[in-house]
Formats: structure tokens, C-alpha cells, sequence
């Protein structure tokens, strides 16, 4: 390998990055950028990769999720408030139903860029260059709104900044405490399917922190009670705000991108000669890596060769997106392989890109039947190949949005117009994502139970 600087990137040939017009402003930002404070530190960063080698190890759980793609003009305190309680939903009935610890990783405060299929868009013949994210330009049809602006980095970087603030307010300051269990559903939850077995799992935990409290077990002796851990995580695809953001630790003079605690490359950037696993792999981030069925497997080891040549546990994840028509042929000879090679890598499940569609209503949609066949094939393949299932990537919302078809609440395709707010693809909202966690629970179960009878049957 050649030597690594933040910049070795632009040697490289790289794709997914728009042009901006204006390259005087866009190096003025870059600029800027490099002088601002850091958004995450290299301490949390090592702090979550100690984390996931527990996940690697079979000893916890990754739930990472959020938005598809954060919109400055949706940028609320109280969205930021809703994504954050229903992923502390979800938690909680993993680590109670499931009995298992769970590292909670965000798709926020930086998930602003988006890969495109095509560099442009056409309609009713007008052709103007796509809509990449509101870090690149606006969403609006017209040549002013997706014109790329480096000035909007700078605006990134400032809600980034505000919503990690607020993030630790939450998970540190009281409300991620346990005793708050009930009040964290939703209203339109509460009435749904999931939102009564969440109430009953919320009941039970609410007697088992009564007896703590008793034991002498509260709060202010297990902080754990509290509050809690969280991080933040983006795709590391616009490489100009990347390497701007990245800082070289003084304890232990790596490199860390300081735009959030893990980043990840997408399935359309991850060539192994191209500039963004060029950048990554000299980053000491926790990384990850989304997986597609077109990865075969000498491709696989070549690029886990390059982002963790030494092979340490929680530096990377492997997001497996491959469609619940297509994991059950494209996932195992790649679990096998590394497996056989002894890699020590996270294998988590995105059961949402493999699975879109578009409704005759013409809007992009995710059948949540499909979401839900391909999360239980990932853990019975991981289950007959002896290797432990150890998260799930998701997009999804705190808000009652209508985006994806079927779970209880029985979305059709003629109600996908009634809220259908995502700026790029569609999320589940929260009573969709607790059904997710509650069968999520129920597989984690079986396999913590599978691995006790392996062990008794070893001794």
C-alpha cells in the first residue's frame, strides 16, 4: 500500500461527488471546516470499537439506525427527540425480550449525503444534475436548488453539531433512564399492536426496577439505570467534508474522522483501488462496510485486507444488503469464507435497500413483509453456519409516516400518499420498527439458547 495522508484520496479515481462550480468557495469551506471544532473524539471512537469487538465476540448486539438522509428544513428538536426514543424502544426490548447488550448507533447528526443512480435527472425534458443530499444541494426542481453549494457543508456541519448536543443531552441528562420506560411510547404507538406488547415489556421492567431499587440498586449506584451510551454514524460519501473533519488524536497521534464515531462506505464506493476505502483505511474509526449480492468473496477478503489489515476486532462491520430474495444464496459463501480465514468482523444485516420497490402509486416503497423475511433468514444462516448474527441497519423514523407497506398498522399502497415525507427512500416509522424489534428479541433468544446447548454439548 502507498502512504496515507487524509488527502491520498484525490489520487484515486472517485465517484459519487458532485461538481461544484465554484472550486475557489468550495476550498475556502474545506478550510473553514479544517479549523472548527471536532464533532465526536477519538476517545469515544476507541470506546465504540472496544464495544463492537464485544459485538464480533457474540457478546452483544448492534442496533444502528436513523433517517435515510437528514433534511435541514425537517431539523427539529423534537424529530431529533422521536428517532432518538424509539431507538431506546428498541433497545430496551432487545436487551430485556432478547437478553442481550446492545450498542445503539444513530444514522445522525451527519447521514446528509446520498448516493444516486444517475448523475442527473429528467423531467417533463428538462435535465438538471440529481439531488444528492441537502450537504450538496437542494431537493427542488430547479437549476438554482441542485446547483452544488459548498456553503451548505458549513450548514451540515452546524446542525451536526446541535443535534450531537442534544443526543448527549438525552442519553446522559435523564431521559434515557429506565424509569422512564412507559413515557418513551409514542402516542400513535401506544394504540398500535407493538405499542401494547411494548406496554407489557414496559410493565415487567417497571417491577424489576422496583426490586432493584429495593436491593439498594438505583440510579446513583448503577449509572447505567440512568443513562446511556450512544454514537453516531454516517456514510463516509462526501469525501470533501470528510477529510476536512479529520484530526489527528494527540494521545495517540492517529487519524480520526471526527464528523461521527463510526462511518461507513456504501455499496456503489467501495472499490478497492477507489478514493473512499483510500480514505477509510487510514481513519481509526470503527468502520463498515455495506455488502450487496454482486460482492464476491476474493473481492471481500482483498478489501477487508485493506481496511483491517491486522485484523482487530470492532474496527469493522459488514452490513449485508442483499434482499430477502437473494440472501440465502449471496450471504453464506461470504459468512464461510471469512469464517475459514478467521476474520474478525461484525456481520449485521441492512434488510432495507435490498428490498424496494415501486407501488403503482409510483412512490418507492419497502414491502415490511420482505424487511421481515430477510432479518429472519440472516439469523438462521447465521445460526447453521455457527457464526453469531450481530446487528441490524435500518432506516427509520420517530415520526407516523406512511412509507412502507404492511406491519400492524396495514399500509397499503393507496395510503402511501397520506404522509409520505422522506426525501429519498422510505423508513419504517416507530410501530413498524418496534414489530422489527420484537421479532429481532425473539431470534436473539434462540440463538443465545443455541450457543448454551453448543457449549453443554462441548463440556
Amino acid at each position: 500500500m502507498t502512504k496515507w495522508a487524509p488527502d491520498s484520496w484525490r489520487a484515486r479515481p472517485v465517484v459519487q461527488q458532485p461538481v461544484y462550480p465554484d472550486a475557489i468557495t468550495l476550498s475556502r469551506v474545506e478550510e473553514q471546516l479544517a479549523g472548527f471544532p471536532p464533532l465526536v473524539f477519538a476517545g469515544e471512537a476507541r470506546l465504540l470499537k472496544a464495544r463492537l469487538a464485544d459485538v464480533a465476540a457474540g457478546k452483544s448486539f448492534l442496533l444502528q439506525g436513523g433517517d435515510c438522509a437528514e433534511s435541514f428544513a425537517e431539523f427539529r428538536a423534537d424529530n431529533i427527540r422521536d428517532t432518538f426514543r424509539v431507538l431506546l424502544q428498541m433497545a430496551v426490548v432487545l436487551t430485556f425480550a432478547g437478553s442481550c447488550h446492545v450498542v445503539k448507533i444513530g444514522r445522525m447528526a451527519g447521514q446528509f449525503a446520498k448516493p444516486r443512480s444517475d448523475a442527473n435527472e429528467t423531467q417533463n425534458g428538462v435535465e438538471l444534475p440529481s439531488y444528492r443530499g441537502d450537504i450538496v444541494n437542494g431537493i427542488d426542481f430547479s437549476a438554482e436548488a441542485r446547483r452544488p453549494d459548498p456553503n451548505r457543508l458549513l450548514t451540515a456541519y452546524s446542525q451536526a453539531a446541535a443535534t450531537l448536543n442534544l443526543l448527549r443531552a438525552f442519553a446522559q441528562g435523564g431521559y434515557a433512564d429506565l424509569n422512564r420506560v412507559h413515557r418513551w411510547n409514542l402516542g400513535f404507538v401506544e394504540r398500535s399492536p407493538a405499542g401494547e406488547r411494548y406496554r407489557d415489556l414496559a410493565d415487567r421492567i417497571a417491577e424489576a426496577l422496583a426490586f432493584m431499587e429495593a436491593s439498594g440498586l438505583t440510579g446513583a449506584t448503577t449509572p447505567a439505570v440512568n443513562r446511556t451510551e450512544f454514537y453516531t454514524s454516517h456514510e463516509a460519501l462526501l469525501l470533501f467534508f470528510e477529510q476536512a473533519m479529520t484530526r489527528v488524536d494527540s494521545t495517540s497521534g492517529d487519524c480520526y474522522d471526527t464528523s461521527a464515531h463510526m462511518v461507513w462506505i456504501g455499496d456503489r464506493t467501495r472499490q478497492i483501488d477507489g478514493a473512499h476505502v483510500e480514505f477509510a483505511r487510514g481513519i481509526a474509526n470503527p468502520l463498515g462496510v455495506k455488502i450487496g449480492p454482486s460482492m464476491p468473496v476474493p473481492d471481500l477478503l482483498k478489501l477487508i485486507d485493506v481496511l483491517n489489515p491486522a485484523n482487530e476486532p470492532g474496527r469493522l462491520t459488514l452490513i449485508a444488503r442483499m434482499g430477502s430474495d437473494k440472501i440465502g444464496d449471496k450471504l453464506p459463501p461470504l459468512i464461510r469464507a471469512l469464517k475459514r480465514e478467521g476474520r474478525a468482523v461484525v456481520w449485521s444485516c441492512d434488510p432495507m435497500h435490498g428490498n424496494t420497490i415501486k407501488s403503482s402509486t409510483g412512490y418507492k416503497t419497502r414491502p415490511f413483509d420482505r424487511i421481515l423475511s430477510e432479518v429472519r433468514r440472516f439469523f438462521e444462516i447465521h445460526q447453521t453456519e455457527g457464526t453469531h448474527a450481530g446487528g441490524i441497519h435500518v432506516e427509520m423514523t420517530g415520526q407516523d409516516v406512511t412509507e412502507c407497506l404492511g406491519g400492524a398498522q396495514e399500509i397499503t399502497e393507496s395510503g402511501l400518499a397520506d404522509r409520505y415525507h422522506t426525501h429519498c427512500d422510505p423508513r419504517l416509522n416507530a410501530s413498524q420498527s418496534l414489530e422489527l424489534a420484537f421479532l429481532i428479541a425473539a431470534a436473539l433468544r434462540k440463538q443465545k439458547n443455541g450457543q448454551a446447548a453448543q457449549l453443554a454439548a462441548a463440556s
